[in-house]
């Protein structure tokens, strides 16, 4: 397919692909779709090998966020059944962080719900993070905690955070259908404080919520004007008592589409599966491997994950393996910009424009995870399986099979364990 090799070309030269070669990813066939992910993995292999970078998240506060994010089942409103707590102190984040450090994870996200941190919340984090990295050598920690003030994002820079996470989300033009108690131009700024502390951005998008096509290019245009070091995708999880509880709009077809069109767009940053990869790819996580080069271990924000173990042996079996906290995620000329864990480099070559994207994530999301997704596996369930099933993933015997074309309620479960409980996580 000429459309195919024109864009390996481009990935491999990090030359930006054309809006219409990235609507025409999006509007491949099924029959297409192996072609599509083999083509994007050329150039996913060329800039990252074969390497998984494990990222693991730690929700420091959760719900009762006075934000109005449509998607985030911690906004103002829900009615979603998550759990609600608030600050955890500096021994109970650095001991939940340790869980998914020993299942192989070399990045710890910091995430707490709310608009943006005082500067007393600034100070807790700082201490969490030295908290970690005390016990942690050579340990990557990223900070997500809304929308920043002016000296904020060196004070967290200068207490050992690496990174901060923004998610752009979806495109400007649609941004004001999804939130409007803050603006688009409100999370540009943020990252921009973020870029000139000298932390590495991490910003990226939520599909499913209803958009179009050209909304999706759109975001993943302007993220690549943006240029952050991590692209996280996120799949919307559909929570009961959102107002988006009712847009169960993806396949795994289209989430590997999706996937692919990120990678070609933005050819030499790290792509991360995030929140909802779980519910909307189900048999296909594999496949989005040779996709994207980073994912979360394990469990999120409100909602549970698979199970660490289960994440593990998908990616062995896949053929491929966990990066170690002595390599460098980044290739070389963007490791090179300076900064903890492979910084900021100049814009991409392929004529970015400037200016272009905005980010952030949702106050309540984390480090590039959903808003809606968070860590922790179903009470009662096993090995971070639904409720009550055996297997590891595995939804419960006695569902009910859904109709074509209904939600799968059946695949979202709120977490009950991990961070914020007495349980053990999900890791």
């Amino acid at each position: 397919m000429d459309l195919l090799n024109t864009l390996v070309d481009k990935g491999l030269r990090r030359e930006l692909p054309t809006r219409e070669e990235a609507l025409a990813v999006l509007a491949t066939s099924d029959d297409d779709l192996l072609d599509v992910v083999a083509a994007a993995g050329r150039v996913r292999r060329h800039w990252f090998g074969r390497r998984v970078k494990l990222n693991y998240l730690v929700n420091l506060k959760s719900g009762l966020c006075p934000e109005d994010c449509s998607y985030c089942s911690q906004r103002l409103g829900s009615k979603a059944d998550i759990l609600k707590y608030t600050w955890l102190k500096p021994g109970e984040a650095s001991e939940a962080a340790a869980a998914g450090l020993a299942g192989g994870a070399k990045r710890v996200c910091l995430v707490a719900s709310g608009r943006g941190p005082t500067d007393r919340d600034v100070d807790r984090v700082s201490e969490t993070i030295k908290a970690i990295k005390d016990q942690n050598e050579g340990v990557e920690v990223c900070a997500c905690l809304g929308l920043l003030s002016e000296g904020q994002a060196e004070r967290l820079r200068a207490a050992g955070a690496d990174a901060y996470n923004h998610n752009l989300n979806t495109s400007e033009s649609t941004y004001g259908d999804i939130t409007t108690t803050h603006t688009y131009a409100d999370r540009v700024d943020t990252v921009h404080k973020a870029h000139a502390a000298g932390l590495s951005a991490c910003s990226g998008l939520i599909a499913g919520m209803g958009e179009s096509d050209e909304d999706l290019v759109d975001v993943v245009h302007s993220l690549r004007a943006l240029d952050p070091d991590s692209v996280p995708v996120n799949f919307l999880i559909p929570f009961e008592g959102t107002p988006l509880a009712k847009e169960w709009n993806l396949t795994p077809q289209r989430c590997l589409r999706i996937l692919a069109m990120v990678r070609f767009v933005c050819p030499d940053v790290e792509v991360r599966i995030a929140g909802g990869r779980e519910v909307h790819l189900r048999s296909m996580q594999p496949l989005a491997l040779h996709l994207a080069n980073s994912i979360f271990l394990g469990d999120y924000l409100t909602s549970e994950g698979q199970a660490g173990k289960a994440d593990l042996d998908m990616i062995a079996d896949a053929g491929f393996e966990v990066e170690g906290a002595e390599q460098v995620t980044l290739p070389q000329h963007r490791a090179a910009g300076g900064g903890g864990c492979g910084a900021h480099a100049a814009a991409t070559a392929g004529g970015a424009q400037e200016g272009a994207a905005g980010c952030g994530s949702h106050e309540g999301a984390g480090c590039g995870a959903y808003a809606d997704a968070g860590c922790g596996s179903h009470e009662q369930a096993g090995c971070g399986s639904h409720g009550g099933a055996g297997v590891c993933g595995s939804v419960p015997a006695t569902a009910a099979e859904p109709k074509a074309g209904e939600p799968r309620t059946d695949l979202v479960a709120v977490r009950r364990r991990g961070a914020g409980t007495d349980l053990a996580p999900n890791a």
